[in-house]
């Protein structure tokens, strides 16, 4: 009969075992110039390490044999659902889309708010390497460097759906050809006839928004009719600025016959100016929105504005954070734009004095 292992011997066995592997780390941040709990965060997926200092440590931790367990063995059933703002129903289409996919998928969809700010707080992203959902897709916001480094160490993978800004050639991203919906909205007005056409923006810092505006304006320039500034108001894609601005834009001397509103709750503002004013629609002046909400034909007149496809939008976004999130997933395409149209109503007519 064999005689058992001393206890000593084990006990000494592991404690080898633990300081080999204590100064293998501490070969690590020697190398990499920093201390040893450093090293550790790193491992361990913590936020609070500088991209740079992170990229220098991951790539001594895989020099030295360090492995993570797969990504997908760890994954909670979920898909994080993150946006700028959630208090309309621009918001629901985005939520149904995913909830389609997510739905299909056996998973289930948290939402968050990065409560207007373009970038979520540092809480959520420590929040979501907890949790370790399947994804995360993020919409009109963005990820600073030290966040998107923090969800790749922890292979988590991520959508920017219809990005704030220009999210980098290497961050999936799904979006709207929101230059052509505006070019199409004004280019109606001015086959209508009109020539004074005002604008109500979206937030300047929005590349939707300038890509829109910019579609107006070339709509303009082609036809040859100037653009002028003072007829161009900014808002913030909100019902009340398209009440306020379209308010300053209505009482001008030489207010505009038509006004292209940005989106569906800035043009329903409008409406509201125009009948505080005693404008009839489209009879005194012609409105355009973009998004074709569920709402749009509904109002008095049913409004004529931009479709986007906001529920499809978000079905690729999902259905692309899937495919990222697969071991050996490659989709064809991770810079993808949705097609808008034009969708002609009842708010839109000719000039009175045309």
């Amino acid at each position: 009969m064999t005689s058992p292992e001393p206890v000593e011997s084990r006990t000494q066995t592991r404690t080898q075992g633990r300081t080999a592997q204590t100064a293998t780390l501490a070969e690590i941040a020697r190398e990499a110039g920093v201390s040893a709990p450093t090293v550790s965060k790193v491992l361990n997926g913590r936020a609070d390490v500088a991209p740079a200092t992170r990229s220098r440590v991951e790539d001594l931790l895989r020099a030295h044999g360090y492995r993570r367990r797969r990504a997908e063995a760890t994954r909670s059933p979920l898909i994080d659902l993150v946006f700028h703002e959630l208090e309309s129903a621009w918001a629901m289409e985005v939520i149904r889309g995913v909830e389609n996919v997510a739905r299909d998928a056996g998973l289930s969809v948290v939402l968050s708010e990065s409560a207007g700010r373009l970038t979520p707080g540092r809480t959520w992203a420590d929040q979501v390497a907890a949790r370790r959902p399947h994804g995360v897709i993020l919409v009109l916001s963005g990820l600073d460097e030290s966040q998107r480094a923090l969800l790749t160490s922890r292979a988590i993978p991520f959508v920017v759906m219809d990005p704030a800004g220009d999210p980098g050639a290497d961050v999936p991203s799904i979006g709207a050809t929101n230059w052509q919906g505006g070019l199409a909205a004004t280019r109606h007005l001015v086959e209508l006839g009109h020539r004074r056409i005002g604008a109500i923006s979206g937030p300047s810092q929005m590349m939707c928004s300038r890509a829109r505006i910019d579609g107006y304006r070339a709509a303009l320039e082609t036809a040859g009719l100037p653009v002028d500034p003072a007829l161009i108001a900014t808002g913030d894609f909100h019902h009340e600025a398209g009440y306020r601005r379209g308010l300053e834009l209505l009482r001008r001397p030489d207010r505009p016959t038509a006004v292209f509103a940005g989106n569906d709750l800035q043009a329903l503002g409008l409406y509201e100016a125009a009948r505080e004013l005693g404008l009839r629609i489209p009879e005194d002046l012609s409105v355009v929105g973009f998004d074709d909400l569920p709402v749009a034909p509904w109002v008095g007149p049913p409004l004529t504005t931009v479709r986007q496809p906001l529920t499809e939008m978000a079905e690729a976004a999902a259905k692309l954070v899937l495919d990222l999130g697969r071991d050996g997933g490659t989709p064809a395409a991770t810079r993808v734009e949705l097609a808008t149209s034009l969708v002609v109503r009842s708010s839109t007519a000719g000039p009175a004095d045309g």
